[in-house]
């Protein structure tokens, strides 16, 4: 039943009318009657009989299409009971909301008799390709063997590292088009549109027009349905999207693969907030399917497949690795800054300025990383230097244009007469730079140059290759025709000092995406990190080699006990409701209590660290605390999450 609560989350036995035997197959969605209420279900199984003695009768069949398969039930289940969920609501994860007009549109469709005169089709289905030329997979030596492998349905696993200025799209499109000549399907989740809409035109090229679908929650409820139809009844054997996509209804699945998993857009925001590459890697594991976890740079996560041998490395050799990738240079502890005055307040080290300056010169544009949006996000006390608060809620003050007010980014009050609590001053100065304010510079230090921004507001998806001036935050970069001719990374600071467990992995991750983009070779583009360059993360990217940093990374989070050496939950709520929680919970042996910390909003959090073997019970001992809880009808929710991205 589609009831979110935990100690209902178990299969619940009708009788089935004979007005509805025929449309009451596995897979329907259904209505019932529960404790005097209609409520909705999923038809999972037909049996002859039922232990129970007294059985209600179904109520309605609300659409005789079976849209949950029962692979698709399956892997439900194992989501549910890996992340300490109800199966219900891992179910409104998988199946998207009916859309009756769509649903009503493909059936037709369907039903329609077929065209005599129409062309046979020979490549309609799965098998319809004999070969795949592996092009650029030969750059990798194990590139061409895991094609092989896909074309002959073996559930190889790879974690590949791709080469600074990679065609990522291509790379993928060439997997799935050689798992679909070997007669399986295969599912890709990338992290956002703009990977979507790259992906969806390379799949095209080698493929061809039809033979895959998108499945992404930003195409509307009427399109997302129709492609997940055409999923579900066999008609395409590919299905790509956002997370969304991560339980696409694929039949004879062969390859799962996710690009950029360090990405946090691949965690879902809902319960129970199960992160997109465990569930493809479930799949494949659950499936015996081939799967492909894939990015410029390497989580913590991949890393620890490799090491365990559920995943063999795809990586290129270091020669070929060192004349790929752009010349790279750090600006070291104290840059000094560029004699231009632009570019002095712009931030711009004398190298980076150099830098873009040959670039320019050379007509070729230049990509600047800024790690914050919006026009100067922070200021402070320009006498004291005293970060400047809303006098109401304490949130920070910030510019959003050169002319404006100071106003707070969290209640949005106009603090027009700020006067600093410390020294009564008036006078505010930058304390951070956002993305349209070191646009606004740099245009002064390049007179004449056009500029463009991307990121929050307007995120773009290429520019052209003349000179020109990007300024992009992290994750909102176009590609460039042809390639950067220079990539300044800027305000390396605000990423390495982030009080977050994955700040040096996130850093090293958004650089490489960055640098990646810029023309390949030590005779092509520039590369500046204003960092030292004797920070681990700083090295990773010199020598473009993250799978030193994600092994680093690992060993030490083996030696702290953090994630994913181990398995860690977290238990957020007012501090009754956790400690209710966490006595009620019959956790495994070894299990380590870590806490409380404050959380948002008057409430708190503990943590709960077990060793990877134990994971299972965890997950168990608390979604059963929690299903005491909301039988005894506990009045103040609490918040279960297995592996959060956020520890601190």
């Amino acid at each position: 039943m589609d009831v979110p609560l935990p100690h209902l989350d178990r299969p619940f036995d009708y009788l089935v009318p004979e007005a509805l035997d025929a449309e009451a197959q596995p897979g329907v969605r259904v209505k019932v009657r529960f404790a005097g209420q209609l409520v909705d279900g999923w038809l999972l199984e037909r049996a002859e009989s039922s232990a129970h003695p007294k059985l209600a009768y179904l109520e309605k069949v609300v659409s005789p299409v079976p849209v949950l398969s029962p692979e698709v039930a399956r892997l439900a289940r194992a989501v549910a009971d890996r992340y300490a969920g109800s199966l219900a609501d891992v179910l409104r994860l998988a199946v998207p909301p009916r859309h009756a007009r769509a649903e009503k549109a493909v059936t037709a469709d369907a039903d329609a008799p077929a065209d005599p005169d129409a062309p046979a089709d020979a490549d309609a289905r799965p098998g319809g390709r004999a070969e795949v030329d592996p092009r650029g997979w030969r750059d990798y030596p194990a590139g061409s063997a895991l094609l092989r492998a896909l074309t002959d349905g073996r559930p190889a696993r790879a974690v590949w590292s791709a080469l600074p200025g990679e065609d990522w799209a291509d790379r993928y499109a060439d997997a799935v088009a050689a798992t679909v000549a070997g007669g399986r399907g295969a599912v890709v989740v990338v992290a956002d549109a703009r990977d979507l809409d790259r992906l969806d035109a390379a799949l095209t090229a080698v493929l061809g027009a039809g033979r895959h679908v998108r499945l992404t929650a930003a195409d509307g409820p009427a399109r997302r349905y129709r492609a997940f139809l055409a999923a579900r009844r066999g008609d395409v054997a590919v299905v790509i999207g956002t997370r969304a996509a991560m339980f696409a209804p694929v039949e004879r699945l062969g390859l799962v693969a996710i690009w950029d998993d360090g990405d946090d857009l691949h965690a879902e925001p809902r319960a129970p907030y199960p992160h997109a590459r465990d569930v493809l890697l479930t799949r494949a594991q659950l499936g015996d399917a081939a799967a492909l976890v894939g990015g410029y740079a390497r989580s913590a996560e991949a890393q620890l497949l490799v090491e365990t041998s559920w995943a063999r490395e795809v990586v290129a050799d270091r020669a070929v690795v060192r004349a790929r990738t752009p010349a790279m240079a750090p600006t070291g502890d104290d840059p000094q800054l560029a004699r231009d005055p632009g570019a002095a307040s712009a931030r711009l080290p004398s190298l980076a300025w150099t830098s873009a300056r040959d670039a320019l010169r050379a007509d070729l544009p230049v990509l600047v990383q800024v790690p914050r949006r919006g026009y100067v996000p922070s200021v402070a006390c320009a006498d004291c230097r005293t970060p400047a608060r809303c006098p109401h809620c304490a949130g920070p003050l910030a510019l959003p244009s050169a002319q404006g007010t100071p106003a707070c980014r969290w209640c949005g009050r106009v603090a027009a007469a700020y006067a600093c609590p410390d020294c009564g001053g008036r006078r505010l100065r930058a304390s951070v730079t956002g993305a349209r304010r070191t646009a606004e510079e740099l245009g002064r230090a390049f007179p004449g140059v056009p500029v463009r921004t991307s990121g929050r507001e307007e995120v773009l998806a290429t520019v052209p290759g003349g000179a020109g001036l990007v300024i992009a935050t992290p994750g909102a970069e176009p590609v460039a025709d042809g390639g950067y001719g220079a990539v300044l990374l800027l305000d390396s600071w605000a990423l390495l000092t982030r009080a977050d467990l994955r700040a040096g992995e996130e850093a090293l991750r958004r650089w490489m995406a960055a640098a990646a983009l810029a023309r390949p070779g030590t005779a092509g583009g520039r590369v500046v990190v204003v960092a030292d360059g004797a920070l681990a993360p700083v090295q990773a990217l010199l020598r473009w080699d993250s799978a030193w940093f994600a092994a680093r990374e690992l060993a030490e989070r083996r030696e702290l006990g953090f994630p994913p050496a181990v398995r860690m939950a977290s238990v957020t709520g007012v501090a009754e409701a956790v400690s209710d929680l966490l006595d009620g919970a019959r956790l495994p042996d070894g299990a380590e209590v870590l806490g409380p910390v404050p959380a948002d909003e008057g409430r708190e959090r503990m943590l709960v660290r077990v060793p990877r073997s134990r994971a299972a019970a965890l997950a168990e001992a608390l979604h059963a605390a929690a299903g005491q809880r909301s039988a005894r009808k506990a009045a103040d929710p609490v918040r279960l999450q297995v592996d959060p991205l956020v520890l601190f």
